[in-house]
């Protein structure tokens, strides 16, 4: 389960335009390694209004990006899937732990994950009473942990979950 119920709830009862960011927790099915958690935190983000575009899901996140870590921060986006938008992608930030040479926390490909996103399904528009000829809108979901790994230079995202006040205070 994710926290994208509170996003459909916005889009019933929220007339366009929508523009909404919900924090919440998510549990998965996920091996607890060095950059996966089987329950974490997430931050959903929904945009909605008449003329939203690809483009503008590609600048808004590439822009807070290259905001909250700084304005070298490389940027790309990866082809993917999630059900309720297409196209849908995954965008990769360049490893700042290993400067993109690779490490453990990005498995060595000099890259990290830090969020899914994508063009809302017009049937998911329609599904909430949203005409999809008139508006359209991008979604994303994004780790706070995965962020703080990158911002903080933090080599394993288990290091949150141990409860260690030493580690969590420098943080602070």
């Amino acid at each position: 389960p994710h926290n994208s119920p509170v996003n459909i709830n916005t889009h019933h009862t929220t007339p366009p335009p929508v523009r909404v960011v919900i924090p919440g927790l998510c549990y998965r099915n996920d091996a607890f390694d060095a950059s996966h958690a089987p329950a974490f935190s997430q931050m959903e983000g929904l945009a909605v209004d008449e003329g939203i575009s690809f483009v503008d899901l590609k600048a808004t996140l590439s822009q807070f990006a290259r905001r909250f870590f700084s304005p070298s921060t490389k940027v790309r986006f990866r082809p993917s899937f999630f059900p309720f938008t297409e196209p849908s992608a995954e965008m990769d930030i360049g490893c700042r732990l290993c400067g993109g040479t690779g490490c453990g926390a990005c498995k060595g490909t000099g890259w990290m994950e830090i969020l899914g996103c994508g063009m809302v399904h017009p049937r998911v528009l329609t599904a909430c009473g949203v005409d999809p000829e008139i508006y359209t809108g991008f979604a994303f979901g994004m780790g706070p942990h995965r962020i703080a790994m990158q911002r903080y230079d933090v080599p394993d995202i288990r290091l949150f979950y141990e409860g260690d006040m030493r580690f969590l205070g420098q943080l602070a």
